[in-house]
């Protein structure tokens, strides 16, 4: 098994900086130019983990995310809250007067919309990657173009910060899952949060009826994120993230499930992320 871990991004990226911090410094990341790739990479063994964003708390739910995790046989085994801190980044000695242009992922230009929107004769230019935004602004040597990355990204590619924590929001968080091939994926001993897709019937009060049967036990939702069902026009498919004290009660909680759904996977066990 490879001792890599598939991220979407490359050096200086903050999935790059979340591998990292949850792995431990010395981790080798393998950097992948989609979300796909990360799946797949992890799905044939050639990494032998992924770290994959899944929502952020200014932008939201990556949606086309939760479709990817439920078509892979993956194990979500681990989560990390990273605090994310955008910055605009161009070559020294650019002013913001100069730029003309604003590179960067779709998800880092969302997050800067209130600043990025004030200037109004800037160009967004949506790419795969914050750093390699960076990155390419430097080895092109491109004067009027700026990106939207990360300090780490500034201090590789030695670009100079035009303006600092451009984010609409100061608390702004991207949760990530960690993943792993079923046959990979240890047994958590003490798990305190489990994600898992349900889907019900397509009648009047189905999923009322299943999330009382989750809050009976005690669990906290942290999130429900609802996915269009292949096949049936309108129905939907349910991602479910469920907090709680012991194991035992999501052992309950899905025995209540059972006979309330018409489905359910769980995709993994494991110890919730702390958010620093």
């Amino acid at each position: 098994m490879s001792s890599s871990v598939a991220i979407q991004g490359f050096a200086g990226s903050f999935h790059e900086i979340a591998a990292r911090h949850y792995f431990g410094p010395a981790t080798r990341t393998a950097p992948c130019a989609t979300f796909g790739e990360v799946v797949r990479q992890v799905a044939e063994g050639t990494a032998g983990s992924g770290l994959m964003a899944i929502e952020n708390s200014i932008a939201g739910s990556i949606l086309p995310n939760y479709t990817l995790l439920r078509q892979a046989d993956l194990r979500v085994t681990g989560e990390v809250y990273l605090h994310i801190r955008q910055h605009l980044l161009a070559l020294p000695g650019q002013r913001l007067a100069d730029i003309e242009e604003v590179h960067s992922h779709p998800m880092a230009l969302l997050q800067c919309a209130d600043f990025l929107n004030q200037q109004r004769h800037w160009r967004l230019i949506e790419t795969e990657d914050t750093a390699l935004s960076a990155q390419r602004i430097r080895e092109g040597n491109r004067v009027g173009i700026a990106a939207v990355a990360g300090a780490r990204a500034a201090e590789l590619f030695g670009l100079e910060i035009l303006a600092a924590d451009i984010h609409a929001e100061q608390q702004n968080y991207t949760r990530f899952l960690v993943l792993a091939r079923p046959e990979n994926a240890r047994a958590e001993a003490r798990p305190n949060k489990a994600s898992l897709y349900f889907h019900t019937v397509h009648t009047q009060g189905s999923l009322a009826r299943v999330l009382v049967g989750i809050a009976e036990q005690g669990i906290n939702l942290s999130k429900l994120q609802s996915c269009p069902k292949p096949g049936g026009t309108w129905h939907y498919y349910f991602h479910a993230d469920l907090e709680f004290d012991d194991p035992a009660q999501l052992d309950a909680a899905l025995r209540t499930l059972q006979p309330l759904t018409e489905m359910v996977q769980v995709l993994g066990r494991y110890r919730k992320g702390e958010t620093h």
